[in-house]
């Protein structure tokens, strides 16, 4: 009867319903209306949005929440000591919309498995605290390299680190670039937001080189990243992509390259999801020279740099710059290597997790035309005059 009554738009049948209802109910109309006006009222309510994070990239949480004008929801995620995982929410969170801040990856003060044992334990802990939905926000998604069987007697890991998601109920994921797009498909009926990083790096090179980026070859290390190389290339309307054939002997570890596609007297740009230990990444930028190419720069997604990955890059004399997020922590790497420049995800993951919150298109981020905040916080890192860019 109040759901009847709270979506009736029209106040004269509001008030002849009531009537007709109080009088089978033997309960005075304006009773009914009182009421039904707050059933309305709380059908209406949004949810509150709260952001929690864990040790994995405390930096870009707090600067994602920055972004949306929310606080950090407290909460103390330590270890005991014998080293199990130490959770407790010290905020209310019944009946909000709760974004898991979780890159699970390795950083200063946490290693890459305790960072997933965090993700997995703050969403139970949430679930049980009565959060009304639970979305995890994580950039980098670990394990995702091992999305299929390659040799007899070997996991799928990034499909057991999805049942594991799922089994602690989070209701939807945000990541950002996975390794493969079809580990979406290992969520089964949960909904996996891939957003894209190369819309970050188009604009950081757009705005370094101008219109110069359209002579430039745009180069995918390996058959699995053409797709990204042709997105990027489309966005800087790049007349030329080529590819790296390589042949992998073992883990990180390359036998043999070939390019495939003309690099002579060209400048180019190598683009892939992530970099490890830089192994392969400095034999593609040797290969690139050897070829006739000009300037070479790189752009990844995901930096987790390895050891020796900065020692190699310092060595490496073709590569002009290395171009990452900061999906994983970069500060120490960057202080190893001056060839690393860092865009912010800050505030693309804001805008998600805004348009996830009130439920509108996520596609919109990607059609925009003109330079955004990720972009200024690059050009900061780089020492270029943030003034030379226009902005909207």
């Amino acid at each position: 009867i109040f759901f009847r009554l709270s979506t009736m738009d029209d106040r004269n049948a509001v008030s002849n319903q009531a009537e007709e209802l109080g009088t089978m109910m033997s309960t005075p109309p304006s009773k009914l209306i009182s009421v039904a006006s707050g059933a309305a009222a709380s059908l209406e309510r949004p949810y509150r949005l709260k952001c929690v994070t864990g040790n994995s990239n405390r930096p870009l949480a707090e600067a994602v929440a920055k972004k949306l004008g929310v606080e950090m929801c407290p909460a103390r995620v330590g270890q005991f000591a014998n080293g199990e995982i130490d959770i407790k929410i010290l905020g209310n969170v019944r009946g909000d919309d709760v974004f898991v801040l979780q890159p699970t990856c390795a950083s200063s003060t946490t290693d890459l498995n305790t960072s997933v044992m965090e993700l997995l334990l703050l969403i139970h802990t949430l679930r049980l605290a009565s959060a009304k939905r639970i979305t995890a926000v994580v950039p980098h998604f670990a394990y995702a390299r091992q999305d299929r069987k390659t040799e007899a007697r070997v996991p799928i890991s990034a499909s057991a680190v999805a049942q594991l998601l799922m089994a602690m109920s989070v209701d939807r994921v945000v990541t950002v670039d996975l390794h493969c797009g079809q580990i979406q498909g290992f969520f089964h009926n949960t909904p996996v937001d891939n957003l894209y990083g190369y819309f970050l790096f188009s604009e950081y090179f757009k705005m370094k080189h101008g219109d110069d980026t359209k002579e430039f070859a745009i180069v995918a290390p390996d058959a699995g990243a053409v797709e990204k190389a042709r997105n990027l290339a489309d966005k800087l309307s790049a007349s030329h992509v080529v590819t790296i054939l390589k042949r992998r002997v073992e883990k990180n570890k390359v036998d043999s390259m070939q390019i495939v596609g003309d690099v002579q007297g060209r400048a180019c740009i190598i683009v892939d999801d992530m970099i490890d230990t830089a192994g392969t990444m400095v034999k593609g930028v040797n290969l690139l020279r050897d070829s006739g190419a000009t300037d070479i720069y790189a752009c990844c997604t995901h930096g987790i740099f390895s050891d020796p990955a900065c020692e190699r890059l310092n060595n490496c004399d073709a590569l002009k710059e290395m171009v990452v997020t900061d999906s994983i922590p970069q500060e120490l790497n960057q202080a190893k290597s001056s060839k690393i420049k860092v865009i912010s995800l800050a505030p693309l993951l804001a805008k998600a997790i805004r348009s996830v919150h009130e439920e509108t298109s996520l596609s919109s981020l990607f059609h925009r035309t003109v330079p955004s905040t990720p972009v200024v916080e690059a050009v900061r890192s780089t020492g270029i005059d943030s003034s030379l860019m226009t902005l909207s």
